[in-house]
C-alpha cells in the first residue's frame, strides 16, 4: 500500500513540479484545464462505459450508492455543527461544508482503489461517484453553495447542469448496454481499454496542477482542523460501522471505506470561485487533506481490512 501511494505521490508531485517551473511557459491553469476537460470529456467517460459494461450491477451498487450518501449527509450534518461553533463567516461555512462532505472519490479514489486492489475496485470508485456523489454535488452541493455564498441560478436550471455531466451519460448508456447484455464488440473493446489508460496518470498530474501553498494560507490551518478530522478520520469510521451494520465484508469494505476517506474534492475549488465562497480557505483545505491522506489512507486499509 505504501509502494502505491509513494508511486501516486511521485505523479502528483510531477503535477506541483510543472506548476512552479512552468516548462515551454505554459500558464498551470491553462495547462490544468486543458489536461482536466479531456478526461472529463473523453477518457473518462470511455473508462466508465468499460467498466461498468461489464460489472455485476445489482445489491452491492445500492449498498455502495447507500455508503456514499451517508456519507456526504454525515459530513454536512458535522459541518453545520462545527461551524455553528466556530462562528464560521458564511463564505467560510460554505467551504468548509463542501470540503468536509464531499470526498475526491474519481481523481483521487479511481487510481488508489485500482493500484491498491486491482483493476474490479475502479468499478467501486465509479459507482461510488457516479451513484451518488456527483448527482449530491450538483444538486445538494450547488444549493449549500449558493445558501452560504452568492447566486441566481434556479433550481431548474441546476438540475439541467446534472444533465450536463459527460461521465453521467456514459454511466447510463453503460448501465442499458449491461441491462441488456449488449456483447462488446472487440474493436470497441480496443478502443475504449486505449482511451481507459490516459486516466489515472492525468487525473493524478492534474491534481498536483492544482495543489499550491502561499504564506498567507498558514493563517487558514486552525480552520482546516475540522476538515481534517471530519474528512479523513470521523466520516470513513461511520461509514465503517454502517457497513458493518449492512454485513459488508473483505475488500469490498475496505475499497468502499477507502472512498470514504478520500481527500476533499478538487472541483470544489471551482464551485466555490462561481459562488463567491472562501476559495483561499476551500483550496487549502484540498491541499492539506491530499497530503495527509497520504498516511490515513494507509492507515484505513488496515483499519477496513482487518
Amino acid at each position: 500500500m505504501f509502494d502505491v501511494l509513494l508511486q501516486m505521490a511521485g505523479l502528483i508531485l510531477c503535477g506541483v513540479a510543472w506548476r512552479i517551473i512552468r516548462p515551454g511557459g505554459l500558464e498551470p491553469v491553462a495547462t490544468r484545464k486543458v489536461l482536466t476537460s479531456l478526461v472529463y470529456y473523453l477518457l473518462l467517460p470511455a473508462l466508465v462505459i468499460s467498466v461498468l459494461w461489464k460489472t455485476d450491477l445489482g445489491t452491492g451498487s445500492v449498498i455502495i450508492a447507500a455508503a456514499a450518501a451517508f456519507g456526504i449527509l454525515t459530513g454536512v450534518l458535522l459541518s453545520f455543527v462545527s461551524c455553528r461553533l466556530c462562528h464560521n463567516k458564511a463564505a467560510e461555512t460554505g467551504a468548509i461544508v463542501l470540503a468536509i462532505a464531499f470526498p475526491n472519490a474519481t481523481y483521487m479514489g479511481l487510481p488508489v482503489l485500482e493500484a491498491t486492489f486491482g483493476p474490479w475496485a475502479r468499478s467501486i470508485a465509479i459507482q461510488y461517484d457516479l451513484f451518488a456523489c456527483t448527482p449530491l454535488l450538483f444538486t445538494l452541493g450547488i444549493l449549500l453553495a449558493m445558501r452560504f455564498g452568492s447566486g441566481t441560478e434556479s433550481r431548474a436550471n441546476i438540475y439541467k447542469g446534472l444533465l450536463r455531466i459527460p461521465p453521467l451519460w456514459a454511466a447510463l448508456v453503460a448501465i442499458l448496454l449491461n441491462v441488456f447484455k449488449v456483447p462488446q464488440i472487440e474493436s470497441l473493446s480496443g478502443l475504449l481499454s486505449l482511451l481507459e489508460r490516459g486516466v489515472v496518470p492525468l487525473m493524478l498530474f492534474s491534481l498536483g496542477l492544482s495543489l499550491e501553498w502561499s504564506r498567507d494560507r498558514w493563517r487558514l490551518l486552525p480552520s482546516l482542523i475540522p476538515v481534517v478530522v471530519f474528512r479523513l478520520l470521523l466520516i470513513p469510521a461511520l461509514v465503517l460501522l454502517l457497513l458493518n451494520g449492512l454485513h459488508v465484508g473483505g475488500d469490498v469494505r475496505t475499497a468502499i471505506v477507502m472512498e470514504a476517506a478520500m481527500p476533499s474534492m478538487v472541483l470544489g475549488i471551482v464551485i466555490s470561485d462561481r459562488y463567491n465562497l472562501d476559495t483561499s480557505l476551500y483550496a487549502a483545505a484540498v491541499t492539506v487533506t491530499t497530503a495527509l491522506s497520504l498516511v490515513t489512507l494507509p492507515l484505513w486499509h488496515t483499519w477496513a481490512g482487518s
